[in-house]
């Protein structure tokens, strides 16, 4: 049977199901606070760079726990990380709602990031340890699908729930979703840690840790697919999170309503190309679906600085949640191709810092380019870092999807 006709395994399909349950309850949380969070930090009085450090700490918390939660998760299990990944983001998304100042707002941001990193992270281990090169792009598309989608239609019961009851009440919204995704992961995603995780048993634990390391980062691509990952996380937390909400605001005139309702827009197109890139993924190869989305992503922010009224607005948004949904799987695949299996955990843990970086970058250098020319030349800087990323990731990163596995000949 051809590679790319093989049927999912039964243990593949019950843990991704479960997966993206989890990943969909928790990221919907996440959406919820998109179109709130630089108005809820606005409403302490603080300028647009203290804005984007709201945004910017979430990512700090990520990029610190990332590392450790690859440990963790080889340790403990990846269930254990999962539940505790639920329940830390609970707790600080439960803080933020209940946030008295500006700086107890930073703080519970930087726990309710720290969660996230647990949950992402131990997510991405899950779906390398039950994928192959053949099925990748496709599991890790409906995965990625469901995340892209839940993030993107959140902004809309976010925007509204906002509106109408107080702008901390989508807080509230994440820190519940974040409790039944702990209870998901702890009851309900099967355990997939290799019964043994091979070591070299002459060395100390952290020289074992650091060859991992070493190996996993030596690979051909690997870098550039972390490039492509963190430079979507400084366009997607620096202008998306951050300034997209500010530009209808103050430019257009939006209600938080209508803002979550154009992401929204772009999520449900989104979805619908998911699975069919994720095809494309393992059919065409990584590259063929990496490049082009990207630099559909940089134009979707050229035209969010450029749109004249809700409409484009909602174009734009359009624009992005198809790109960005289609392009969603195939960075991580093309990381997880070049991750020997039994180091699935340090692979995918290091190439989430990787995107972390950019988390913690984007809000504070579009933040300070804001600040000092404006929203617009801010999210044209977004625009240019996705075009370019993508055309150096078109000229140096190698296929790492065998080409007789595209053919179905092998």
């Amino acid at each position: 049977m051809p590679a790319s006709a093989e049927p999912a395994a039964p243990r593949e399909a019950v843990v991704l199901t479960w997966m993206c349950v989890l990943i969909g309850v928790n990221q919907l949380g996440f959406g919820a606070v998109i179109p709130v969070l630089p108005l809820y930090a606005e409403s302490f009085g603080v300028s647009q760079t203290a804005i984007g450090m709201t945004v910017a700490v979430y990512g700090v918390a990520r990029l610190v726990t990332a590392i450790p939660t690859g440990r963790l998760a080889d340790w403990f299990g990846r269930r254990s990380a999962l539940a505790l990944g639920g329940l830390v983001s609970a707790a600080g998304n439960l803080w933020c709602a209940w946030a008295g100042s500006f700086s107890e707002l930073v703080v519970a941001r930087f726990i309710a990031g720290a969660g996230a990193g647990l949950t992402l992270t131990a997510g991405m281990i899950v779906l390398a340890d039950i994928t192959t090169t053949a099925r990748r792009g496709r599991v890790m598309a409906i995965y990625q699908g469901t995340f892209l989608f839940a993030v993107g239609i959140g902004p809309f019961p976010g925007g509204f729930l906002a509106q109408q009851y107080g702008l901390d009440v989508p807080f509230l919204v994440y820190g519940a979703c974040s409790l039944v995704a702990a209870g998901v992961g702890w009851l309900a995603v099967a355990e997939t840690r290799p019964m043994v995780i091979p070591t070299a048993i002459d060395m100390p634990a952290p020289l074992k840790y650091v060859g991992q390391l070493r190996a996993v980062l030596s690979a051909p691509g690997f870098r550039l697919a972390g490039a492509i990952s963190f430079t979507g996380a400084v366009a997607r937390t620096g202008a998306l999170f951050t300034l997209i909400p500010l530009i209808g605001t103050t430019q257009l005139g939006l209600s938080a309503t209508q803002i979550g309702f154009s992401m929204g827009v772009g999520s449900i197109l989104g979805v619908l190309v998911t699975y069919p890139s994720g095809v494309l993924v393992d059919l065409l190869g990584r590259k063929a679906v990496i490049v082009p989305t990207t630099i559909g992503s940089g134009i979707a922010f050229g035209l969010y600085a450029t749109a004249p009224d809700f409409f484009w607005f909602v174009c734009a948004s359009a624009v992005w949640g198809i790109a960005s949904s289609a392009s969603g799987a195939a960075p991580a695949a093309y990381a997880a191709d070049t991750t020997p299996r039994e180091f699935a955990a340090t692979g995918m843990s290091a190439f989430r810092t990787l995107a972390d970086a950019g988390y913690v970058i984007g809000p504070l250098m579009l933040g300070v380019v804001a600040d000092l020319l404006g929203l617009n030349a801010s999210v044209y800087l977004a625009s240019c870092l996705l075009i370019g990323v993508a055309i150096l990731f078109a000229f140096r990163a190698p296929e790492t999807r065998p080409a007789q596995d595209r053919t179905g000949s092998g």
